[in-house]
């Protein structure tokens, strides 16, 4: 296999996860993919995360090396393939947005963010804030303990999709994430202050007065995207 287009290492990934009607989200599933299901419900999620030691093609960029993403995104399948497609990223890197939505035709939209990352002797607490109209805000705590990720769980089914899918007109972007099975923490606690409307459109701006039905952490790993192409 070619050298992927970018790694870097993700960690402390923060994902709250809304059921919701997929009629919401028909409109931004690509063609030749469909949506994904777990128990007959249909999930979104919001992600909040690090890149650590980003190198496009093997080779850092300065500044943009180190950097937290937001995004907010949904299930699919293509075949036996199952991936994600985002709804909208947020990075405060403009030269991030670029590369991506020229790469992958992907929705980034460049906001002021910010990371905190406090430990305690047994505890993660992580925030991630977003600037829109106002300061958005993500936080979480967790044990530091570590567990697997078991078969046909939530976790797995959140966490476990090796795809990237993006409508273009009446193509379909398609690109590879390579990653080890990720472990998670177990949450104590979460915290999502967040205008869905203002950020991710009127038609997410329900999910504001809405509570996640779960919430993980997830440690994270070295992670290789690849080249993508259209299908």
């Amino acid at each position: 296999m070619p050298r992927p287009f970018l790694t870097a290492e993700w960690r402390k990934l923060a994902i709250a996860n809304y059921v919701i009607d997929p009629v919401v989200l028909l409109p931004y599933v690509p063609v030749k993919t469909e949506i994904d299901f777990r128990n007959k419900q249909c999930y979104l999620s919001l992600v909040g995360f690090m890149f650590f030691n980003t190198r496009v093609k093997g080779v850092k960029i300065p500044f943009h090396v180190d950097f937290e993403q937001i995004n907010l995104r949904f299930y699919v399948r293509c075949g036996e393939k199952r991936g994600v497609v985002f709804i909208k990223e947020i990075v405060a890197k403009p030269t991030v947005a670029w590369m991506a939505n020229l790469m992958y035709k992907e929705s980034y939209r460049i906001m002021q963010t910010a990371y905190s990352h406090i430990a305690s002797p047994g505890n993660w607490n992580i925030e991630y804030r977003w600037k829109g109209k106002e300061w958005n805000t993500f936080r979480v705590a967790s044990d530091k303990t570590p567990l697997a990720i078991k078969n046909g769980s939530e976790e797995e089914f959140i966490l476990e999709h090796y795809w990237g899918y993006k409508k273009n007109n009446k193509t379909t972007m398609e690109y590879l994430v390579e990653h080890p099975s990720w472990e998670v923490y177990p949450v104590t606690s979460c915290s999502v202050n967040v205008d869905f409307g203002d950020v991710y459109g009127q038609q997410f701006a329900f999910l504001s007065n809405e509570k996640p039905v779960s919430v993980f952490l997830a440690e994270g790993s070295e992670v290789a995207v690849h080249n993508g192409r259209f299908i």
